[in-house]
């Protein structure tokens, strides 16, 4: 099920048949982490998006952080990783002061604050827009003119189709955090950048 699928889909298919096996174990959590946490937004009584958080989505993105550059640095040395993520291979010595430092700000600094953006933004829109078509229905059925009261009826249908969009919106977004921190981790342990 969704075991193999992070094993062999991401962690195998990213990382590669000859270091993926060690990684699966993170990957696997991180996954079922995020996706049972998403799915907490749709459980009626608890209607929690975790994620809509923004701390939490960067906390999670703080510790993929910490693990794909501690894999680097463990891999190729602290000089080394930095090397590889900051200096382009196949790029002349002349462009090399304009490209280390957006090659450093792009893979060191924007990295996490993008995957964590991306869980968070997509997990706070979502319930917003239940939100939003729930509560905004609900109040032209009860307080709307006979002209309103279909819209508010509209209003409820695309709050039902939302929610079961947003199901899905809930499985991708761990899946895809789960399968960019695989591309990290293969990136902080190949050998040229």
């Amino acid at each position: 099920g969704a075991y193999g699928m992070v094993r062999n889909s991401i962690a195998r298919d990213i990382i590669g048949g000859h270091d993926f096996a060690r990684y699966v174990p993170y990957l696997v959590t991180l996954f079922f982490f995020i996706l049972v946490n998403n799915l907490f937004s749709s459980i009626p009584g608890i209607q929690f998006p975790t994620f809509s958080r923004a701390s939490m989505a960067y906390a999670l993105a703080g510790l993929s952080w910490v693990v794909y550059n501690a894999v680097g640095i463990k891999k190729h040395g602290f000089l080394g990783y930095l090397k590889l993520q900051t200096v382009p291979s196949g790029v002349s010595k002349a462009m090399w002061p304009l490209l280390i430092p957006l090659e450093f700000f792009s893979n060191i600094l924007v990295r996490p604050a993008t995957l964590a953006l991306r869980l968070f933004a997509n997990m706070l829109a979502g319930h917003l827009l239940i939100i939003l078509f729930a509560t905004g229905g609900l109040y032209m059925i009860e307080n709307g003119s006979l002209l309103v009261k279909p819209v508010g009826l509209l209003a409820w249908v695309l709050f039902i189709l939302i929610s079961f969009l947003e199901l899905l919106v809930q499985f991708l977004q761990a899946y895809v955090f789960t399968l960019l921190n695989a591309m990290y981790i293969s990136g902080s342990l190949a050998d040229e950048h």
